[in-house]
């Protein structure tokens, strides 16, 4: 073949290699949420820079603070979307919320039974399809009861419970299935781990709950990817709200009886002391 001689060409070109298919990406499922709770520790925890680092890194549809004080309100400013501050009467910290897209209606503050220190209340948020209860509840059991059922009047029938539980025992609400992660989320003077913050659920399905490092604060956030349950939702039996009910009452009567006794004591202690002759 000479110089000038066009190459011939390949009669058996290489073939054409596919590109790689890449699965396409499952649809979110309707009504279903990525809900981030994070106790913030007041003004010595996480600041603003540590929860823009967090929605950037995380992307969730929703985060719930505790112990937010004034100064968090700049988080709007610096990532946009739409929040809601709940202080504590007489504190300088409360409840927050916070959101990428709009809420239907503004996030209700409802006021919980409280103890002798500090009046709590809690942030019901309209998600649409289902609601959430922000909360950070009061130490003892008792209390603690007595607030989630406040806070159950006030929920739809699908519904979340998230945030600072203080409670080391089980968290009982009839109805409420707790799907939030299993490790701890709290460190007692570095000694203890306590799993202080819980996720109850009704009617909603939970996946992948997890714990997040916790930063400066003494708590570590949880996160938890929330959705509609396709089962119909089972609200608490008549016949257990009543057996509730009955024995709560047999508790506060007892008590009563046992402060009467108290007193009756007291007063035949005073009596025979007044009653002893004096040399």
């Amino acid at each position: 073949m000479s110089p000038s001689s066009p190459p011939h060409p390949d009669p058996t070109p290489p073939a054409e290699i596919p590109a790689a298919e890449v699965p396409a990406a499952l649809p979110k499922p309707a009504g279903a949420r990525k809900v981030i709770s994070w106790n913030l520790l007041r003004r010595t925890g996480a600041t603003v820079e540590a929860l823009v680092a967090l929605i950037e890194q995380e992307r969730p549809d929703l985060l719930l603070m505790q112990e937010a004080t004034a100064d968090i309100v700049a988080l709007q400013e610096r990532v946009g979307g739409h929040y809601a501050w709940a202080p504590l009467p007489r504190r300088i910290h409360g409840l927050a919320a916070w959101s990428p897209t709009p809420w239907p209606s503004p996030p209700q503050v409802v006021p919980l039974p409280s103890g002798a220190l500090i009046d709590r209340v809690c942030q019901v948020i309209d998600l649409g399809e289902w609601g959430v209860a922000n909360v950070h509840l009061s130490h003892g059991q008792v209390l603690n009861r007595r607030q989630l059922r406040r806070i159950e009047r006030h929920l739809p029938e699908r519904a979340a419970v998230l945030g600072d539980y203080n409670l080391v025992g089980p968290a009982l609400l009839p109805g409420f299935r707790d799907v939030g992660p299993r490790h701890p989320t709290h460190q007692m003077v570095e000694l203890v781990p306590l799993r202080l913050d819980r996720c109850l659920v009704r009617g909603l399905s939970c996946r992948e709950p997890a714990v997040l490092p916790r930063g400066l604060s003494d708590h570590r956030p949880i996160v938890v990817h929330l959705a509609p349950d396709a089962a119909p939702v089972r609200r608490a039996p008549m016949l257990l709200r009543a057996r509730v009910k009955a024995l709560r009452e047999r508790v506060i009567l007892t008590g009563m009886a046992a402060a009467a006794v108290r007193k009756r004591r007291a007063a035949a202690r005073a009596a025979g002391a007044n009653a002893a002759p004096r040399g």
